[in-house]
């Protein structure tokens, strides 16, 4: 499916499927809860918690949602752009900029915000409470929370100093060497 806004083709994750069930006169009667990831691996992700009595219905409820509360997060290339740690509720994430090639270490609910989001190498970690509702929301606190140097300086008023690369040393011109000093006795030649 395409996003109206960036053009890009969104992916659509189903990050958990819960059950609840409702005792009644006749039995049980369940209910489902689908957490529903989406993103188009661009920049801009979303999160939806859909509810029906039925898995698929759920699941294309949650993913509605999801798409209609889509937000841009600021990424560096394929990482993030620093360190930062986020809380909601009990769930704790703590994500690292990691080098080209390192992959996306993570579980598989910080995996799938990530993933949607469009971040390649990041190191993270889960802390404190494993619910996954309240971990992919900690995520995406802490994407939301991310900025770009140019972002912080620009609202600071200041301007990015671009450094020029180094140059490589370049040798200096030979000096003729100096006359050695003259031994005791003799008088200094002299000047040329």
């Amino acid at each position: 499916m395409l996003d109206a806004e960036s053009g890009h083709e969104l992916t659509e994750k189903v990050v958990f499927i819960n059950r609840s069930a409702k005792v009644v006169k006749g039995g049980r009667r369940f209910n489902f809860s689908a957490l529903i990831v989406v993103g188009d691996k661009n920049g801009r992700v979303g999160v939806g918690l859909g509810k029906a009595g039925e898995v698929a219905d759920a699941i294309r409820k949650g993913g509605d949602l999801a798409r209609s509360q889509m937000v841009g997060v600021s990424l560096k290339d394929a990482t993030i752009p620093h360190e930062v740690f986020s809380h909601y509720c009990g769930a704790k994430v703590l994500l690292r900029p990691a080098s080209p090639g390192t992959g996306v270490i993570a579980g598989p609910t910080v995996r799938a915000v990530l993933e949607s989001a469009g971040v390649k190498d990041v190191l993270t970690k889960s802390l404190g409470s494993k619910n996954a509702a309240n971990v992919v929301k900690a995520t995406l606190e802490a994407l939301l929370s991310l900025r770009l140097r140019e972002d912080i300086y620009k609202g600071r008023g200041l301007e990015i100093k671009r450094v020029p690369p180094p140059r490589p040393p370049q040798a200096a011109p030979a000096e003729p060497p100096a006359p050695p000093p003259p031994a005791s006795g003799e008088p200094p030649p002299p000047p040329p």
